[in-house]
């Protein structure tokens, strides 16, 4: 059975990444291609001649204009992913077509409609969750991306998770408060939102908002996750030096924000997407502050990737009926667990096709 929820929005790819090449990427364990028009609309196609297979992303196909050349034996697709021209004849056949996508371009991310062949829905771009802070001029951003050969439930468990940091990734973001200080959990099921909080009133302050936000000493550090599953996970991060509250009325001028963005998209049943991005309300013309945020919080990722990397080994050689134990700072992975369990068997809220 499979693990990936269908009838959802995922993150395909960031909008920078797609332009006039012939780009490809594996969703949902659908090799597509993408690319933009001559006006600059993001297209997506299955990425298969109807022929013979050939991966229109591999040289020699090629754009022109608004068509893609197949390189192996000539069928040329509209944007839509008609084919337009057959080799040695007139007549194109009927089924000659690409599988379409449904994209939209929101926040930096290309958003791709992932349908389920066997309950297909009518996408609703008002379901798309948002992450604003990333196209933002009031702020300044890193970004990457990294592949995990893990399972996409393995990363939002670590990422519900964030106890992990105290150990895991000790120098760079880790300190003893982190696992030290309970955390709330609240889940809107309605609204298909999981929300936590950790506050710390009185914290070390590790390398990663030392050396960006230059705070000497100890810190008050609040950690508020937004998840929405499957795909996107928001930290509301919050540094200040300890004792500084946020105002009752009025911007909080004496904290630093840092808004952490994580899209994960199944690339497959085990491996996954990993999009990451890192946004600041503070030294946003220091190009210092941007190379360290963007060096230190790819190393943190990698930790992140070298672990569940490990662990998709392990579960795949262990017998069947192995019980894990789960512990209170776990509820938010389990909710999360249940309502991707939910997704999967269930159609989205969309409106069904025809």
């Amino acid at each position: 059975m499979t693990s990936i929820a269908r009838n959802q929005w995922y993150v395909a790819a960031y909008g920078s990444e797609v332009g006039r090449e012939l780009f490809a990427r594996t969703i949902c364990g659908e090799p597509i291609l993408f690319w933009r028009t001559e006006s600059g609309e993001v297209t997506a196609m299955s990425d298969r001649c109807v022929h013979r297979r050939f991966p229109l992303s591999q040289a020699p196909s090629r754009l022109e204009g608004d068509t893609v050349v197949c390189g192996y034996h000539g069928f040329t697709y509209g944007r839509d992913g008609g084919c337009v021209a057959v080799p040695g004849q007139s007549r194109i056949p009927r089924t000659a077509r690409l599988k379409s996508f449904t994209v939209v371009e929101q926040d930096s991310f290309v958003w791709i409609w992932i349908l389920d062949p066997h309950d297909p829905t009518e996408p609703d771009s008002a379901e798309i969750p948002r992450a604003p802070w990333l196209d933002s001029p009031d702020y300044a951003v890193v970004r990457g991306m990294e592949p995990l050969r893990a399972r996409y439930g393995l990363l939002v468990d670590n990422l519900m998770d964030l106890s992990h940091e105290t150990y895991l990734h000790g120098g760079y973001i880790g300190t003893p408060e982190v696992a030290a200080t309970p955390i709330s959990t609240e889940v809107d099921e309605d609204a298909g939102v999981i929300c936590m909080s950790r506050h710390m009133d009185d914290a070390e302050c590790p390398p990663f908002y030392a050396e960006s936000t230059g705070i000497e000493g100890r810190i008050t550090r609040w950690q508020d996750v937004e998840y929405t599953p499957p795909c996107l996970y928001l930290l509301h991060s919050r540094i200040a030096p300890v004792g500084v509250m946020p105002p009752e009325e009025g911007p909080d001028s004496q904290a630093f924000h840092v808004e952490v963005v994580y899209a994960i998209t199944p690339e497959t049943e085990h491996s996954t997407h990993d999009f990451w991005s890192v946004a600041r309300d503070f030294a946003l013309d220091d190009q210092d502050v941007t190379d360290f945020l963007r060096e230190n919080n790819r190393t943190v990722v990698l930790q992140d990737v070298v672990a569940l990397d490990l662990l998709e080994t392990v579960i795949a050689g262990e017998p069947s009926g192995y019980q894990e134990l789960s512990i209170n700072i776990d509820a938010g992975a389990l909710a999360a667990r249940r309502m991707l369990e939910q997704m999967v068997k269930r159609p989205s809220r969309s409106v069904p096709v025809g």
